[in-house]
């Protein structure tokens, strides 16, 4: 492609990773110079890319894995001509502001795919990607949709034991597009990595159904072979390239000193003068420069072909096509959801709201039947989020819409976020709610990048009774509510299932989570109007019949008793009114004067939810009553371990009483 030396190629993005990490006095700087072979290699020839275009559909996707060494990927924004990352810019790394924070971030810096940070993330949110990848192209034709998932993974990734889930998924899928290039450079913080770890990786890739081979990653015909030999293969491939992490540092290469800090000036210096590399920071060769740039410039065509076939498609299918990928629901979602309210309140649904969601996915997948995209992490007939009309995903069975993602949970969502950035696609994932513990770091990394997807996460409480407190959340949605963008529904009967339902696949900013029950609730909405109450969080659901003197706020399954307890309150002469409060951080967003009213003045307030407290002050005030948990549960049928945790409408009664006079 070029006349070029690409060795130099090599060496302008381990010159300016030096320069930048110099300069922040912070960073890691091995991992850039010693996988700069790889990542021009991958540039130059085979990546299918344009600078001009990062959001180019049928791009390839390049995800850098150890964003620890994101260094290397702002230099390859900068060199092949990202718009946006100037010079200037890598100058500010991990500067307030810049562009080039410590680790990549796909909501800040145009043309990164994904938020890697915590190590084993960007490999599993990649299968994600690749899986997208091969049920779009099976739906909308090869002409349409073929490109690859490419991964720089280190040793941190591979350890890390999302990154087993992630590749055993990949493997029994047979995700062939998928190509990972490791960076076995044998090093970590601590040192060799052979004072923590003997796995041979290859050997483990193998037996996880990948191709998997060793190379030298610093001989560029050796990775453009073995690149070439992946994109062949029909299963995910696996590239080992030995590197010598600060390749070209004379005293710290092949060191843990070249891995998680500066050079230091003498170092960088005979660096520089040990690889040929200009003394001037942040400097590149004019011709050097303009290889790269001609290198990011050579997808454009590729992408006008492209947008060639993509014009040829049929006007229906070409704006199904472009609609799903803005993930934009169709109008058929709402209308359905309309309409199934309405046959809600003619034929009331009193069920467990796990049940209820099973109803309503059965309406969503009938509004939008190609790109709902379920799953479940081996509780397929617990969750109850599997469409009747959905046939399984498998390598053999791609236009599948419902996935098998075995007993797997933060596997599940890393690979949720990678199908959602992928676009295509509105995925949810299915598990008991007390496992959201192996879910977490997939699901804070979905809230800070914006991913719209949906958690089913059923036995919700102490309500699943006999199971006992292994696996009886008490903590969970006090510790989900308090991610920042995380938006946690508990709906308390099948109205309220759907409408959390219906608001949960019109976010395409951040994450929600269902939180639904394994106990019968009855349906308490005797209404279901246009406005969605369940939109504002929370909703007076029963008024107070006179001059309320209390307020019995609740969630999910304790509606029902708070509605009990008013009822009792109200044979007592003591009125007051019920505030059903589906997701309480929703409520605490509203403005200031809509959530004033929705609270109300009354004189007590009462929150009842079987879980702890954490939270419900910002409503009831630390002065407020709250009848719920403030231990662990206990191995019992439901109602049994309600009453024992005294969650029961009578508590509720006389904690009104003892505080009215």
């Amino acid at each position: 492609m070029t006349q070029v030396d690409p060795n130099r190629m090599a060496n302008a993005i381990r010159g300016l990773a030096m320069d930048g990490v110099e300069k922040a006095k912070s960073g890691h700087p091995g991992l850039p110079m010693g996988a700069a072979d790889m990542a021009t290699v991958l540039f130059t020839q085979f990546l299918k890319f344009d600078a001009a275009a990062v959001n180019w559909p049928d791009r390839d996707r390049f995800v850098l894995s150890a964003g620890h060494g994101s260094m290397l990927l702002y230099a390859l924004l900068y060199l092949t001509g990202n718009a946006d990352m100037t010079l200037d810019q890598l100058k500010q790394f991990r500067q307030l502001g810049g562009l080039t924070p410590g680790h990549p971030e796909n909501f800040h810096t145009k043309g990164i795919e994904t938020t890697t940070g915590p190590l084993g993330q960007g490999i599993s949110t990649a299968v994600g990607m690749a899986l997208a990848e091969k049920m779009l192209a099976a739906e909308f034709g090869k002409k349409i949709v073929d490109h690859h998932t490419y991964v720089l993974a280190s040793d941190g990734d591979l350890m890390e034991g999302v990154s087993q889930e992630a590749i055993a998924m990949a493997g029994h899928w047979k995700l062939g597009k998928l190509i990972v290039l490791y960076d076995d450079n044998g090093i970590s913080i601590d040192g060799p990595t052979s004072i923590s770890d003997s796995v041979d990786q290859v050997k483990r890739f193998k037996a996880c159904g990948w191709a998997a081979e060793k190379i030298d990653g610093h001989d560029q015909a050796a990775i453009a072979a073995a690149i070439t030999r992946a994109q062949k293969s029909n299963k995910p491939t696996l590239i080992a390239c030995r590197t010598t992490i600060g390749f070209g540092a004379p005293h710290k290469a092949g060191t843990s000193k070249a891995h998680g800090e500066a050079l230091g000036p003498d170092e960088l210096k005979a660096a520089k003068e040990n690889l040929g590399i200009s003394l001037e920071p942040f400097s590149v060769p004019d011709d050097v420069l303009k290889a790269w740039r001609a290198a990011g410039s050579r997808g454009a065509t590729a992408r006008q072909e492209w947008e060639g076939r993509l014009g040829e498609l049929g006007s229906r299918k070409r704006a199904e096509f472009e609609r799903r990928l803005r993930h934009e629901r169709p109008a058929s979602l709402a209308k359905a959801v309309r309409a199934y309210k309405k046959e809600l309140l003619e034929k009331p649904m009193n069920a467990a709201t796990r049940k209820s969601s099973e109803a309503v996915i059965e309406v969503i997948a009938g509004a939008m039947p190609m790109e709902f995209l379920a799953g479940s992490a081996d509780l397929t007939g617990s969750n109850n989020n599997k469409a009747k009309s959905a046939s399984a995903f498998s390598a053999k069975t791609p236009k599948g819409r419902f996935i098998h993602y075995g007993i797997r949970e933060h596997g599940m969502c890393a690979a949720m976020n990678g199908i959602f950035l992928h676009g295509g696609f509105a995925p949810n994932g299915a598990t008991f709610l007390v496992f959201t513990d192996y879910a977490r770091p997939a699901m804070r990394l979905a809230a800070l990048m914006g991913t719209g997807v949906v958690y089913v996460m059923t036995h919700d409480s102490i309500g699943l009774g006999e199971d006992g407190p292994t696996h009886q959340p008490v903590e969970h949605l006090a510790a989900l509510r308090a991610i920042p963008n995380m938006r946690v529904f508990r709906p308390a009967d099948s109205i309220e299932v759907a409408e959390c339902w219906e608001l949960a696949l019109n976010r395409i900013d951040g994450p929600t989570v269902l939180a639904l029950t394994r106990q019968n609730l009855p349906q308490l909405r005797t209404s279901a109007p246009n406005d969605v109450p369940c939109a504002a969080g929370a909703y007076e659901l029963v008024a107070a019949q006179g001059e309320a003197k209390a307020t019995l706020f609740a969630s999910g399954s304790e509606v029902e008793i708070a509605v009990a307890a008013q009822k009792q309150l109200a044979e007592r002469g003591i009125p007051s009114r019920v505030v059903s409060v589906p997701s309480l951080e929703l409520l605490l967003a509203q403005p200031e004067a809509k959530r004033a009213a929705i609270i109300g003045n009354a004189p007590v307030k009462v929150a009842i939810e079987a879980a702890v407290r954490w939270g419900w002050d910002a409503v009831i005030g630390q002065d407020g009553e709250f009848i719920g948990m403030h231990s662990f549960g206990a191995s019992a049928p439901a109602k049994d371990l309600y009453k024992h945790f005294g969650i029961t409408a009578e508590a509720a009664v006389n904690a009104v009483l003892k505080r009215v006079t």
